[in-house]
């Protein structure tokens, strides 16, 4: 029995709680006041979102004659509560049963706990939410599931339908009242993307991926079909216990920022630069060296155009910005059409790796 528990209106909700209003009731937008009307929401308290504004939005999207609070992002806030949820989690179970997912949302397994509590998993996901309310001020939403995929299902599609804000599926309730479920974009890790292309083989749904020949899918999807297989039976084998131990084989090191207006081929030439200065301060504040840098660049929505991108190798692990700042105005003018004004700008430093001291002599 795995719970999924998530924070509504995360940010939204924290700074209701900090100015002593209703988190439910309140109007209320995180977004920093200082920039363009352009800038996005982080937040949206629930009492917003009820009266149509969409999570996420843009200030300007807002109807004028809506009277809201404009709350500046506190990122150290957030993050301070976070904390204290994570402290309410562990007055129950032990850390090793605990999987942070994100700020505001976490997996429990209480399968352990539910005999020495007297209690079922719904029950338990009850006492967690109350306290995390009464110590924090947020509000919980909460999905069970027989497994992780399950618990994260329940939350995401079931859960904000239930008044207690608690959903439950097994794999069997699954497939009785979600199989026909759409948009499928609403399931964990069914992208647009990924949605367009099932469409236009036929296939709309979970029923649909269950129903069609898996040959076929690992032809369309390659290895990240066997994920779409078992999503759509309920199946996930993966455990807490699995994510505690996996150690990733490879490291990177990235940066990106979406500008605040439409810059020119120069100007987003020097964001660039200093991305890729910063990149290689926190390389060396790491000890870490690179073997390569990869560059993405946005073009602005307005054009239409595809986006670009390369990477640049170095002909040893480095993290001299010496080195890498010239390599990636060279790959930056190589691949970068000027005539296109840019929105946004990515770097990855790839399979960072210890510095040895080699490359520093």
């Amino acid at each position: 029995q795995y719970l999924c528990i998530d924070q509504k209106s995360f940010y939204a909700t924290v700074e209701c709680v900090a100015r002593g209003l209703d988190p439910m009731e309140a109007d209320l937008v995180v977004a920093d006041p200082e920039r363009s009307e352009n800038t996005l929401c982080l937040a949206v308290s629930v009492h917003l979102k009820k009266r149509g504004v969409k999570n996420r939005c843009r200030i300007k999207e807002i109807p004028q004659n809506m009277k809201y609070i404009v709350a500046p992002p506190r990122m150290q806030l957030y993050i301070d509560c976070s904390a204290e949820i994570y402290g309410v989690f562990l007055k129950y179970l032990a850390p090793e049963d605990i999987y942070v997912y994100s700020i505001d949302e976490s997996f429990l397994d209480v399968t352990p706990y539910l005999k020495m509590y007297g209690m079922n998993a719904k029950e338990l996901a009850q006492v967690i939410m109350q306290d995390v309310k009464d110590t924090v001020g947020t509000i919980s939403t909460c999905g069970i599931g027989t497994n992780l995929y399950l618990a994260k299902i329940a939350l995401d599609i079931t859960a904000k339908h239930a008044s207690d804000f608690i959903g439950i599926l097994d794999e069997e309730s699954y497939r009785e009242k979600l199989w026909d479920h759409e948009p499928i974009t609403d399931f964990w890790r069914i992208s647009t993307g990924t949605a367009t292309r099932l469409r236009n083989h036929g296939i709309t749904s979970m029923r649909g991926i269950t129903m069609m020949d898996e040959d076929l899918l690992y032809k369309w999807f390659g290895i990240d079909a066997e994920l779409l297989i078992d999503h759509a039976w309920g199946r996930e084998p993966t455990t807490i216990a699995d994510i505690k131990n996996y150690r990733s084989k490879t490291k990177s090191l990235s940066s990106s920022q979406v500008l605040m207006r439409d810059y020119r081929f120069d100007e987003a030439e020097i964001i660039a630069k200093e991305m890729v200065d910063q990149l290689c301060l926190d390389m060396a504040a790491k000890k870490l060296v690179t073997e390569s840098i990869t560059l993405f660049v946005g073009y602005s929505y307005t054009q239409g155009v595809p986006n670009a991108g390369g990477t640049a190798h170095f002909a040893r692990p480095t993290n001299l910005a010496t080195e890498v700042i010239p390599a990636i105005g060279t790959l930056y003018r190589r691949i970068v059409n000027p005539n296109y004004v840019i929105r946004r700008v990515g770097l990855s430093c790839n399979d960072v790796l210890p510095d040895t001291g080699m490359v520093q002599l």
